[in-house]
């Protein structure tokens, strides 16, 4: 009696139904990826059939996207860049929320007021003064200027300080009176404590700026410092009919997305549990 009503409780109507949404919705979210996937194994006479997957399948999109165009040179770009963002928001956005965490100063509820409100500012709004500012110091069509924008952040700085809040003042104290100093105490007994905080900040960094379009589009004019979404830009207005090349450019592209995703998932998962208890 108690198996038949433990079964009766696993198949009940409602748990049936939800299961069934979110395995329709996943089928609706993973669709697009097939079909580009597919894609980029056709060659241009496949291209418009109806069927989903290749009757010849063939590698020569990937050759040719190697071979012909400058992708390789935009994949290092990409990752160059998102490295480069990454390590930088991670070091500057930890030691502000440090501060901001455990430092008692006149106005510092007034600094941490004034990085939230950056947050409510759209990034279109800012691309003006990041223009000039660029042109002003001559950082155009340059590594530098592609990064500087995202050299620190108002979201890093508060999940940060959200969770050095919660390190113990205790254990700060001792570390003092040990005779650490104040950046010792910081990389020393701080940052190991915030470490799920740390690894989510850096996938959602690293995500971000591997997908940045808009301000690499305005800050770079060199096919060469193209990043991959600028890249792939470029590239679907030179194969406008050839949609196979762009499919494989951008299977190429979601690659190391998927990867960091797959790998670091639990940490994803983690991270935003742990800053909506924090917020």
């Amino acid at each position: 009696m108690t198996i038949s009503l433990a079964w009766a409780d696993r198949v009940a109507p409602g748990r049936i139904v939800a299961w069934t949404v979110l395995f329709l919705g996943g089928v609706v979210m993973i669709l697009p990826f097939v079909y580009m996937l597919a894609t980029s194994f056709k060659d241009n006479s496949e291209v418009y059939d109806l069927s989903l997957l290749p009757r010849h399948p063939t590698l020569e999109n990937y050759v040719e996207l190697f071979e012909k165009t400058a992708f390789a040179r935009w994949f290092l770009s990409s990752l160059l860049t998102s490295t480069v963002t990454t390590i930088s928001v991670l070091f500057f956005d930890s030691l502000v929320g440090y501060t901001l965490a455990k430092f008692d100063f006149r106005g510092r509820g007034l600094v941490f007021v004034a990085i939230l409100s950056t947050l409510m500012i759209p990034t279109e709004m800012l691309v003006i003064p990041w223009y000039v500012m660029a042109k002003t110091m001559g950082w155009l069509d340059t590594y530098w200027g592609i990064v500087f924008p995202g050299l620190m952040t108002g979201f890093g700085t508060f999940l940060m300080r959200q969770f050095f809040d919660s390190v113990p003042d205790d254990l700060i104290a001792a570390a003092r009176l040990d005779g650490l100093n104040e950046f010792q105490i910081w990389w020393q007994v701080a940052m190991p404590l915030v470490t799920p905080a740390l690894s989510a900040l850096a996938i959602f960094v690293f995500l971000g700026n591997w997908t940045a379009f808009l301000w690499p589009l305005i800050a770079t004019s060199s096919k060469s410092l193209y990043t991959i979404p600028v890249g792939l830009a470029a590239f679907s207005g030179e194969y406008q009919t050839q949609w196979e090349m762009v499919m494989t450019g951008a299977s190429v592209a979601t690659l190391p997305v998927l990867f960091v995703f797959i790998l670091f998932q639990k940490y994803i998962v983690n991270g935003v549990m742990l800053a909506g208890l924090k917020g």
